[in-house]
């Protein structure tokens, strides 16, 4: 059995899909439609949340775009995509995972903890969010130091949206580091074959 990607081009999906292309992957796409084929029960036999991004090879399933992005990287380490101190990769892939996507989200839908009740909120506010993720990229060309490494796949793609969605700040230190990783050759493949699926979608092909 090959690796077989499930994903809709307008998810969380596209970050896998970059993910695969920077590592090389071979691997079969199956797109899903959220209304229908999402929750249909052949897929809630592969995740039950009926969401995607998802794979499976072999058998097994991986679902969760951090955990997807970590195991592609190790899965095919040659993609250098494993950064000599795992510690900063751990660290940035579950910050993106947890304080970054629950600050973003929570901010959007008004619900922001007042300041009495900031302790009990595990990333406090957006504000202190966005000023860690600020001070980082000020001081560092990427993640995990000067080279690319998966955790640019994954909290990259969250600072990518941020901007392009408005629901992160206009700095420099974001708007520098977006700009150099999405020129990756990789980020425009997978951008190109995400965006076609888009357009095919829209005029009905």
């Amino acid at each position: 059995m090959g690796l077989t990607f499930y994903t809709n081009p307008m998810s969380r999906g596209r970050i896998v899909r970059w993910m695969l292309a920077e590592v090389g992957a071979d691997y079969e796409t199956v797109v899903l439609d959220y209304a229908t084929t999402m929750k249909a029960p052949e897929y809630l036999a592969i995740n039950p949340m009926g969401k995607v991004p998802a794979l499976v090879h072999d058998g097994g399933v991986v679902t969760e775009g951090a955990a997807i992005c970590l195991w592609l990287a190790e899965r095919y380490p040659a993609a250098g995509l494993i950064p000599a101190d795992r510690g900063a990769l751990y660290r940035w892939m579950f910050f993106g995972a947890g304080p970054l996507e629950q600050a973003v989200v929570n901010t959007a839908m008004g619900w922001v903890p007042p300041p009495e009740r900031r302790r009990a909120v595990g990333y406090g506010c957006l504000e202190d969010v966005v000023a860690t993720l600020t001070g980082h990229l000020q001081a560092s060309r990427y993640f995990c130091g000067e080279d690319f490494s998966a955790a640019d796949v994954y909290v990259g793609s969250q600072i990518g949206w941020g901007l392009q969605f408005k629901s992160l700040p206009d700095r420099d230190a974001f708007k520098g580091y977006a700009a150099r990783l999405f020129q990756r050759p990789a980020a425009i493949r997978a951008r190109e074959i995400d965006d076609a699926l888009i357009a095919a979608a829209g005029s009905g092909g």
